[in-house]
């Protein structure tokens, strides 16, 4: 089963870059936030190029849940603390700027995509957690921002508090990116796939955008491949680290709710609705978990099958997905400058898991960067911002799990043999002949097998056997049983091994 969004996938399929070009902005990056740029700057009259290493919206916007909020958990409570009322308040205007912008985007271009003002909910349902309810309460009526505390909820469950917003927003992103691709190519934007930037050279007063076989001049670069594929100087994979969660879409065979929530607790879960071929479903997601660590079918789409079938017992399981979001140290995306040493290339990544506004806020920050215009929201999400990282404890976690997955330990007792008694449907690392190897076996018995070291900074890989991919634990990076790269920061695939 795959996404809901992708099921229909009728954004049109565009061709491999086949020759050098020059253009006056490149775009590298085709999810939303890559879109939306390209949107506005060829609205503006600009020279625009997209480059897409696959299809356009295939990867993270093609498997989000597509919430548009500006309640992002419990943001406002630690931005007030930790930065003050100005900075907290310019956080939370940006985001609810984003859903006008969004909601005029549509409006104006006459875009079909589901979209649907709804209440965003955080709750919990655990008295414990009631404390921590009131002190975002607290903050936000500090922050004069808008918000209704809840006891109830439509939920198949009890909860014991939580916080509304209104005129929050839901939506189809295949849809609405649909919409957009097509007022860039009116605007005569162009948008090649299948083409993979590899790096960027400075040349002159621009840069060269390098592909397999093509070069690309450009004035203005923007950074939009979720995260960062260019370590230095940006050096972005010490700030971030990616987190994996889990989607199912279901038929719940009774009347559905309005209205979007999300719990605060661990295992987190997330509820929306969405229309599917004229009729709504449920989207149930959550069990959020640094990529890499080894996961089960069983404690991801396994439990959220569960869940369903526990509030839900007549549901019928229609989709699952997973997707990866970037999420930034301080719990503040970086948007603007790459880096102080190269101006003008730009970047957009560590959305903490609300990209569908968060893509507005960058697009709208760096078109306003290009064209020259002053954003009042800049300096919220600077990219180069070196202030102390708030979330120590996060820190030591990153570089101790860096440091141990760059380290190749032993297996002992592993050989060719341990290789029979391998299940189906399961990889592994092995050690045959001296040296560390991961493998594969299908339902068919087949074998696959591959140097398990992310070809991005040399991180040992990590199985998953939920979507049967090798996950980077200290970056990210993901690649299927073959050895396929599917997910950056890593662009190079596996090498394979012969055994």
């Amino acid at each position: 089963m795959n996404s809901l969004w992708l099921k229909e996938n009728k954004i049109e399929n565009f061709s491999t870059l086949d020759k050098n070009i020059e253009s006056e902005i490149c775009i590298i990056g085709g999810g939303i936030f890559g879109i939306s740029t390209a949107y506005y700057l060829s609205k503006y009259g600009y020279k625009v190029v997209l480059v897409e290493r696959d299809k356009i919206a295939s990867k993270v916007t093609g498997h989000t849940t597509a919430k548009i909020t500006s309640q992002h958990g419990l943001i406002y409570h630690y931005l007030l603390n930790q930065y003050g009322k100005d900075f907290a308040r310019k956080y939370y205007l940006a985001n609810q700027k984003a859903i006008g912008n969004i909601e005029k985007i549509i409006s104006t271009n006459n875009i079909e995509c589901d979209f649907k003002k709804q209440t965003s909910n955080v709750y919990t349902t655990n008295t414990s957690e009631i404390a921590k309810i009131e002190e975002e309460i607290k903050a936000l009526e500090e922050l004069d921002i808008e918000a209704r505390k809840i006891e109830d909820s439509p939920l198949p469950f009890d909860i014991v508090s939580g916080i509304e917003f209104q005129n929050q927003a839901q939506f189809n992103p295949i849809k609405y990116i649909s919409g957009l691709v097509n007022k860039i190519k009116e605007n005569k934007g162009l948008i090649f796939e299948n083409t993979t930037c590899y790096d960027i050279k400075k040349e002159g007063n621009g840069y060269i955008c390098y592909t397999k076989n093509n070069e690309i001049k450009a004035k203005y670069v923007v950074i939009a491949t979720q995260y960062p594929f260019i370590n230095f100087p940006g050096i972005y994979f010490a700030k971030m680290y990616q987190s994996s969660s889990y989607v199912i879409g279901i038929d719940a065979k009774t009347k559905l709710f309005d209205g979007m929530y999300i719990n605060i607790q661990s295992p987190i879960y997330s509820f929306r609705t969405a229309i599917d071929d004229g009729k709504e479903i449920l989207l149930l997601g959550g069990l959020d978990h640094k990529t890499g660590e080894n996961i089960e079918y069983k404690d991801s789409y396994g439990l959220l099958e569960e869940k369903a079938k526990e509030w839900y017992p007549n549901c019928e399981i229609k989709y699952h997905w997973s997707t990866r979001d970037c999420i930034t140290l301080d719990k503040i995306p970086y948007i603007g400058e790459f880096s102080n040493i190269l101006p003008n290339i730009y970047v957009g990544t560590g959305f903490n898991k609300w990209g569908m506004t968060s893509s507005n806020v960058a697009a709208r920050i760096i078109t306003d960067k290009i064209t020259g215009k002053e954003n009042e929201y800049e300096e919220v999400f600077k990219a180069t911002r070196v202030n102390p990282t708030v979330n120590k404890d996060e820190v030591k976690n990153m570089v101790s799990q860096t440091a141990k997955s760059l380290v190749v330990e032993r297996l002992k007792g592993s050989s060719k043999e341990n290789i029979e008694n391998m299940k189906q449907e399961t990889g592994q690392i092995l050690e045959i002949d001296g040296e560390k190897v991961g493998v594969y076996k299908d339902i068919e018995g087949k074998v696959f097998a591959i140097k398990p070291v992310c070809t991005h900074l040399g991180c040992i890989l990590n199985w998953n056997n939920a979507d049967k991919t090798w996950d980077c634990p200290c970056h990210g990076s993901r690649f299927d049983y073959t050895g396929k790269n599917i997910n950056n920061p890593a662009i190079k695939d596996l090498e394979k091994v012969d055994i």
